[in-house]
């Protein structure tokens, strides 16, 4: 089922009556979901996630635009007759009722047509129990079961009226890290098997770049960047989506860029053909970072910290932006002194992007890397 939200927005009047008004929760929200595909909205707490979720399901009315289901307009109809599913942050199971009761429950809810007879309800029970994989579990309740199993239940009652749409309400977040891992994987799995269109919220970014097939970034309400999510992690359109996106996150630096040259200081640290000169914010990624003992950047040494399979390098420069540390991400086998104040580093050109300093948006130079790939591609 195709989605197409067409300009949406939400507002509420302002809860301070003294200041009047209203408050905008989202804003001129476009966008079109292709049928089959698992696409993530995600953003802070408090951008609107929810709320467009909520006007997806029917459980809030847009104050402005349409929703579109394929070729129907479904703004104003009730959520039941939306035919969609939507798991939420809690569960909410019901603790007298055993999996296979939870689970059934939606569909001896319905009623005229659509009622189903008994051994059909048991049928469609046991195949969505099966799709999530607890049918040893249906004759258990739910206090039973750990986090993760009941998270399971959840999303088999939500599959088991067969939707054209799952909507997912930050199903992951009352879940331990291992879980949640596995949880995420196995919604990806389900999403492919049964090809059901799902729109996944949540702010745990590397939860929506893992399952996605593409990612909505949101700041306040409005949509900052839609792509495929190793796109926007690459290519972000301006400084916000370079910083919610990456763990660490992305290095942020005060630069000058001069005679098609990148200043961090006093420090020339990359060619940039074409941007003009005047004051730019330099990004750089954590691995984007190449300890060099000629290197023209500069730093204070704090730690280096050793991760198994990488190195963290955490130093200090003072045209840093936000946490004031650089925490650069190398290879295991990179030596770094720890018997000296300084560490030097190269950028590599892929990993570092330049934004306007008033607006945040992206300015764009030649890639040396892109250059490569296109004469690749081109023969050239």
């Amino acid at each position: 089922m195709k989605i197409k939200l067409e300009h949406i927005s939400k507002r509420y009047p302002n809860r301070d009556k003294k200041v009047g008004g209203v408050f905008t929760a989202v804003d001129d929200f476009d966008l079109t979901i292709p049928d089959g595909k698992l696409v993530g909205l995600l953003g802070p707490s408090g951008c609107g996630k929810s709320t467009t979720l909520n006007m997806i399901c029917g459980l809030e009315t847009p104050t402005e635009g349409k929703i579109w289901f394929g070729d129907t307009d479904v703004t104003k109809l009730t959520p039941e007759l939306r035919g969609v599913g939507m798991v939420f942050q809690s569960y909410a199971l019901y603790p007298h009722l055993t999996v296979r009761q939870n689970i059934m429950f939606p569909l001896e809810n319905l009623k005229g047509a659509e009622k189903l007879p008994k051994d059909e309800m048991l049928r469609r029970v046991e195949q969505a129990a099966g799709l999530v994989q607890i049918g040893e579990l249906l004759d258990r309740k739910p206090n039973e079961m750990s986090g993760g199993q009941q998270q399971r239940v959840a999303i088999a009652r939500a599959l088991v009226k067969m939707p054209k749409v799952l909507l997912l309400d930050e199903p992951l977040s009352n879940l331990d890290a291992r879980l949640r891992l596995s949880t995420r994987e196995e919604i990806r799995r389900i999403q492919r098997e049964t090809g059901i269109t799902t729109i996944f919220v949540t702010h745990d970014q590397e939860e929506a770049m893992s399952i996605c097939d593409e990612i909505v970034v949101m700041e306040a309400g409005i949509i900052r960047q839609v792509g495929r999510p190793q796109n926007v992690y690459d290519e972000p359109d301006n400084l916000f989506v370079s910083k919610f996106l990456g763990t660490p996150p992305i290095n942020v630096f005060e630069a000058t860029v001069k005679d098609e040259q990148l200043l961090i200081g006093d420090a020339t640290v990359l060619d940039v053909p074409g941007v003009p000169d005047g004051p730019v914010t330099a990004g750089v990624r954590p691995e984007g970072f190449i300890v060099d003992a000629e290197g023209p950047l500069v730093c204070g040494l704090e730690i280096v910290e050793r991760m198994g399979r990488d190195k963290s390098v955490v130093a200090t420069h003072p045209k840093l932006t936000g946490t004031k540390q650089i925490r650069a991400i190398i290879d295991s086998d990179v030596h770094v002194s720890t018997h000296t104040d300084t560490v030097r580093f190269r950028l590599r050109r892929a990993k570092t992007r330049l934004f306007d300093v008033q607006t945040g948006e992206r300015i764009h130079f030649a890639h040396d890397e892109v250059v490569r790939e296109y004469n690749r591609q081109t023969g050239a």
